[in-house]
């Protein structure tokens, strides 16, 4: 039973680990960001919105909106000041994890520098276990364009591990659309 109680703690933390966001980004520094009124969307670049269903497009592009409006930006259906474009790339990964246990040792004396009269019992045993399993890693990008100069002025990028359960990605897209719009060059007004 304890070694059953090891192994969930083990999984558990690698699953935890896996789950991480990373975000990056960067920007054209010589833009002046807070002259930008208006946005307007792209569309999802070429094969992302085939590995989405409509659902999670939604809730990513409605969670940018937000983003978008702690911004002062308002959406314009054509022709906004900056133009976003989304997409998306995913990855299937595979990833093993090893728990060994043992139970026994040696346990003896050896006298003084290991000269004297020893005793004890023999080696240990042990056992290892080994669990795969397979996860799919997920790159979300928002590149956002100048639309009068059509040219890329800011790129955030968050990649992690996604959850296949739908409830699980309602709640958590959101948070990362926030973490990517935290390193854009205009703060969110509270």
């Amino acid at each position: 039973m304890k070694h059953l109680t090891v192994l969930a703690i083990v999984v558990t933390m690698i699953l935890a680990s896996c789950s991480s966001i990373t975000v990056t980004s960067d920007y054209d520094k010589s833009v002046d960001f807070t002259k930008f009124r208006t946005y307007s969307y792209y569309g999802w670049a070429d094969n992302s919105d085939k590995l989405l269903n409509d659902f999670d497009k939604e809730r990513i592009e409605k969670a940018f909106g937000a983003e978008l409006g702690k911004r002062n930006l308002t959406y314009q259906r054509e022709g906004g000041d900056i133009t976003v474009a989304l997409f998306i790339v995913t990855e299937q990964k595979q990833q093993t994890t090893a728990t060994t246990t043992g139970m026994g040792g040696r346990y003896g004396y050896g006298g003084y520098y290991g000269y004297g009269p020893g005793w004890g019992w023999g080696t240990g045993m042990s056992t290892t276990t080994y669990n795969t399993y397979d996860y799919t890693v997920g790159t979300l990008v928002c590149d956002i364009f100048d639309t009068n100069g059509e040219q890329l002025i800011w790129e955030g990028v968050a990649q992690g591990t996604i959850n296949e359960n739908p409830q699980k990605r309602e709640a958590s897209i959101p948070k990362v659309v926030a973490q990517i719009m935290a390193r854009y060059p205009v703060p969110a007004e509270k």
